[in-house]
């Protein structure tokens, strides 16, 4: 198993977020994995439980989505929110309160599942395997806690297989004598589970085994569930649904005490209409959209008892004048003035709403720099030639071709039949002669993380054959060396520098070059921010086609940017093919390529990415890449 090192399915995880999306029928319901299978109602988020993360992928995959079947259909809509509470409040005073978490999530799982078996016949295949893996899972668990001599644990365990198995009878003879005796007396308080109808049975039950247990036991040593719901703040709905449908309530929850005897005055409003229009033209109309004020009766003589959706009313008195303005069509509304707030703020994807773009341009090459560049360029020279008269040959083959078969142009000698035979005979051919210009601009980003300390000099000779191919080829290009700044990110900013060593003004200009052997290794890599902003600049070029390749090392990695920037930067990958940029991964790595590593390209980049193992190669094979994007472009 690999600790803080696994690799994130991009496209698995698309599907659980849809999933939970559609399950819920709650668009802002957001999907992560964590340490249990649980609905975070202050995050408004549900989660899988790391439990299924190193099953085989079937297995791993349906036990994702039994988790959140439990979780968006049955926790949701079956799991009484004031019961829960309750019983947390009674488990906070017992000495065994991780037991009574675990115990009550399993009882209440099992109601739950039957529920949604009932609802969803196409599930129960599913949660036959996951009942499966679970109970392979605790027979192992419970030898374990056997030889450790951990009681409670064994109990549980032995308490999971019972009201899991599908047979009445099951013994535990490798298990403790005490533990056998103390289920055989628990026996009928467990069997009772089944006739469970509501989230109150399960509560009780928990609290008759703890009863039963906290004079001979202590607490639990292992966690292996947890509660099904977590919050902080308060929850106030009965249902999570409910809860989680909730609006907030008037910032002065107070009412305004009307009595009999106050003196009403009625007024009249009217309401336009073409076919109730008055002849005077006198009419007046009123709208109240207030988020704060007092609670009045809306109809009669007396308050009454009113939800936060009344409108709050009061008596209005005023000037009226003309305005400057008689025409608002051309005015956003509210609602659509937030949501455009909220998509420039995530213009870069969600994850990287709090980044901040510094751009930092390279000084003026030293001497030294200049004569290692040349010094680096002597060395690339054999395979830029090579490339370059590939690419010449290409051009010359699609210059000398010959169309034939056209409906204008020269007459073929050849081809006379069809002028016989043909209502529309195509008998002419051209010899045109191609531009040597390519219409294509290309953009490399290298990853300039701290990873990169013992890659950076191969780096730099690839980016320079890149250079030198394109510049003569006539192709504009830039490179690009991205960041974050580890040491300065915080929740409300992310620092995140773009060293333009080479720019598209000057990309082709004689003297540029050197300054790629600036690059040096910094500190983290945030790619799919990287990726947007580099997209986002060779859009705005002219030219017919774009490409943008990306050297890097690895996982992103930068301030919260674990498992959540794989699928970010997987996203903004899609987002920019959408936008018909090819894009290519490069992975840059230290000898044999690992499984996990060659997984996590594939996630992100699809089929198209190159895995180099060792950096030597690195030139050759970047020259690979460079020719089949080039000879797409002739």
């Amino acid at each position: 198993m690999k600790f803080n090192d696994k690799v994130i399915d991009t496209q698995l995880l698309a599907e659980l977020r849809d999933f939970v999306t559609v399950l819920s029928k709650q668009e802002d319901l957001e999907f992560d994995y964590h340490f249990g299978a649980t609905i975070h109602i202050d995050n408004r988020q549900i989660t899988a439980s790391h439990f299924w993360d190193h099953r085989d992928e079937q297995v791993r995959s349906i036990g994702y989505k039994t988790d959140i079947l439990l979780r968006s259909i049955g926790t949701m809509h079956y799991t009484s929110v004031s019961e829960w509470q309750k019983l947390k409040r009674e488990v906070g005073q017992s000495s065994l309160p991780y037991f009574c978490e675990q115990l009550f999530t399993i009882l209440e799982d099992v109601r739950l599942e039957e529920i949604i078996r009932s609802e969803r016949r196409g599930t129960i295949n599913w949660f036959r395997q996951r009942l499966n893996t679970y109970r392979h899972y605790f027979e192992t668990q419970l030898n374990t806690n056997i030889t450790r001599s951990y009681t409670l644990d064994e109990l549980f365990c032995m308490i999971f297989l019972t009201v899991t198995s599908e047979s009445p009878f099951i013994t535990f003879e490798q298990a403790n004598v005490q533990q056998r005796e103390t289920l055989k007396r628990l026996q009928p308080l467990l069997e009772s589970v089944y006739e469970a109808r509501s989230t109150k049975d399960v509560v009780n039950l928990t609290l008759d085994v703890k009863e039963a247990l906290e004079e001979d036991y202590s607490d639990m040593i292992n966690r292996y569930f947890v509660y099904p719901i977590q919050h902080q703040t308060e929850v106030t709905e009965e249902l999570v649904v409910d809860e989680l449908k909730r609006v907030d309530p008037l910032n002065n929850d107070d009412e305004e005490d009307i009595s009999d005897d106050d003196e009403v005055i009625s007024e009249t409003f009217s309401t336009w209409h073409r076919e109730n229009e008055n002849s005077d033209r006198n009419q007046s109309f009123m709208q109240f959209e207030l988020e704060q004020g007092t609670k009045t009766n809306l109809i009669g003589d007396g308050a009454r008892q009113t939800e936060e959706g009344d409108q709050a009313m009061a008596s209005v008195q005023g000037m009226s004048a003309q305005t400057d303005q008689s025409e608002y069509e051309h005015l956003e509304s509210l609602d659509e003035q937030k949501n455009k707030e909220a998509n420039e703020s995530e213009q870069y994807g969600k994850e990287n709403r709090n980044t901040i773009k510094l751009n930092r341009y390279p000084s003026k090459p030293s001497q030294k720099d200049q004569t290692q560049y040349h010094e680096l360029t002597k060395i690339i020279d054999p395979i830029r030639r090579k490339l370059s008269q590939t690419i010449d040959r290409a051009l010359e083959h699609k210059q000398n071709a010959t169309r034939q078969n056209l409906i204008t142009g020269r007459l073929s000698k050849k081809q006379l039949l069809p002028l016989v035979i043909d209502n529309e005979p195509r008998v002419f051919y051209k010899n045109d002669l191609e531009s040597h210009e390519f219409d294509a601009v290309f953009t490399l980003l290298i990853d300039c993380s701290a990873s990169m300390f013992n890659k950076m000099d191969e780096t730099k000779k690839a980016a320079i054959l890149f250079h030198e191919v394109l510049k003569e080829l006539k192709i504009k290009h830039n490179v690009i060396g991205f960041w974050e700044d580890g040491f300065d990110a915080k929740d409300d900013e992310q620092p995140n520098y773009f060293h333009r060593v080479i720019t598209y003004d000057e990309s082709l200009q004689a003297h540029a070059g050197a300054e790629i052997l600036q690059l040096e290794p910094e500190e983290d890599n945030r790619d799919g921010y990287a990726i947007r902003v580099a997209t986002e600049e060779l859009l705005a070029r002219q030219e017919k086609d774009r490409f943008l390749l990306v050297f890097s090392d690895g996982e992103p990695s930068a301030f919260n940017y674990s498992e959540n920037g794989i699928i970010d930067t997987h996203e903004a990958v899609l987002e920019t093919r959408k936008q018909n940029v090819d894009v290519v991964g490069i992975f840059l790595g230290e000898g044999e390529i690992k499984e996990h590593e060659a997984m996590l390209m594939r996630n992100i980049y699809g089929r198209e990415h190159m895995l180099i193992p060792d950096l030597v190669e690195l030139p050759d094979s970047f020259s690979y890449i460079l020719k089949r994007l080039l000879l797409t472009t002739i």
